[in-house]
């Protein structure tokens, strides 16, 4: 089976185009981000259309607002677009919860009323409502996937900000923050992409895509300490005084600033109730193995 890959240079893609899942059943096309699509035919031949180049989310915000939409909105559509008058039958749009909520008060939803606050969510929403305000022939099918924080081997986000924490021997400040939060395994999404590309009963949509279970940051500390066989040092800091920290943080750019502090003790649990009942199926890697395997890659 052949399929055309965009954003394969990425950590995601790069993980994809890697994966057991597909290395024995399908041959990916890379669709490079400056090839004139008016001479490309390579949709043609493709029975399916994965796409996942677009801009991520800059924490450090040094972007121009405007890249977000040429990379996630405008590009989208031209790939869509091209779709609609392929012979591809699947399409396949790497969205984000960011294009519903930065923020969460409930386990989110698919149906949630999408309300994002950063330009990379808005982005990301105005691409997911153009995909929907097309007809789609009966003969395609069409899906957005949502996935919380994906990490594996090569990620380079947070989880490494917190392995380095704790290789350096310091204590973690945040440990009188409780919160849960989704995550999802590369792995994971390696599967259910397959499954969304193999299996024709699975209806078009929206789906949530995260592993089963929620951590905690404090517990995420004593799972790296685990894999380092060292002994976890939490600190119980009064969290008044952490968030005044982190404030002097966005002034002086610091590490530790409020929209990154709120990433590492907020609550934010997403559901994989909807994309698991579709698939009929459990999901291969635990919230918990697939941590392990993405820190314990840092170790190497």
């Amino acid at each position: 089976m052949l399929g055309l890959i965009t954003g394969s240079s990425g950590f995601v893609g790069q993980n994809i185009v890697k994966s057991h899942y597909f290395t024995d059943k399908i041959s990916f096309i890379s669709y490079k981000r400056n090839s004139n699509l008016s001479d490309n035919d390579s949709f043609e031949n493709c029975k399916f259309i994965l796409h996942l180049a677009g801009k991520a989310h800059d924490l450090k915000k040094n972007s121009d607002p405007q890249t977000y939409y040429d990379s996630n909105t405008s590009l989208t559509k031209i790939i869509f677009d091209k779709f609609l008058t392929s012979n591809s039958e699947v399409f396949i749009f790497m969205s984000s919860v960011k294009a519903v909520a930065d923020e969460l008060t409930a386990e989110l939803l698919e149906d949630f009323t999408p309300k994002p606050v950063t330009d990379y969510g808005k982005s990301k929403l105005l691409a997911e409502q153009y995909i929907l305000s097309k007809s789609i022939s009966k003969y395609k099918r069409v899906y957005i996937l949502r996935p919380c924080m994906i990490h594996g081997p090569g990620n380079k986000g947070n989880l490494n900000l917190l392995y380095k924490i704790v290789d350096k021997g310091f204590p973690w400040p945040l440990g009188s923050f409780e919160n849960k939060r989704s995550f999802c395994s590369v792995d994971n999404l390696c599967f259910l992409i397959k499954e969304l590309i193999e299996n024709d009963n699975i209806p078009s949509g929206i789906y949530n895509i995260a592993d089963d279970d929620s951590i905690s940051t404090n517990e995420l500390i004593k799972l790296i300490s685990e894999s380092q066989g060292k002994k976890s040092y939490i600190w119980n800091i009064p969290k008044l005084l952490i968030k005044f920290i982190s404030r002097v943080g966005d002034l002086l750019r610091l590490p530790l600033n409020t929209e990154r502090l709120n990433k590492l003790t907020e609550d934010y649990i997403v559901s994989n109730r909807k994309i698991k009942s579709a698939i009929k199926k459990q999901l291969p890697v635990t919230a918990k193995d697939g941590l392990m395997k993405t820190i314990n890659s840092f170790n190497h």
